[in-house]
């Protein structure tokens, strides 16, 4: 049986530390980022059902632009969710005007997780005129 020749080590030791630094290097995703995969992932998987808006509020952000936060309710296999959705960045795809208590709207949620939820994403707009 031959050992492995110490070039052979060298290589492989190489080769693994590379391949940590690669993954270890990546920089984390921005809030806005991980938010904009959520919306596309549930547009993907997502099922719909109907809701109700129940307020559009503006929260401060500490050192940050304000977050236009959208609160909706719907139920689930008799369950029934409270959810809101940060809309700041997808003012120019809906009517803040027309926003307001008690707007029929269409829920796309999460089967397996339902208060995992949206109203509006860049591909689909739940809101009712």
């Amino acid at each position: 049986m031959m050992p492995f020749p110490p070039s052979a080590w060298v290589l492989s030791g190489a080769a693994t530390a590379l391949a940590a630094y690669l993954l270890l290097r990546r920089k984390p995703k921005r809030p806005e980022e991980v938010e904009r995969e959520r919306r596309a992932w549930l547009d993907q998987v997502g099922r719909i059902t109907d809701g109700t808006v129940i307020d559009v509020q503006e929260i401060e952000g500490n050192g940050r632009q304000p977050s236009l936060m959208l609160i909706f309710q719907y139920d689930v296999a008799g369950v029934s969710y409270e959810a809101s959705q940060d809309v700041t960045y997808l003012r120019q795809l809906i009517n803040l005007h027309s926003c307001r208590l008690g707007v029929p709207t269409s829920v796309r949620y999460d089967p397996q997780n339902p208060i995992n939820s949206m109203v509006v994403s860049e591909r689909w707009v739940g809101l009712r005129r």
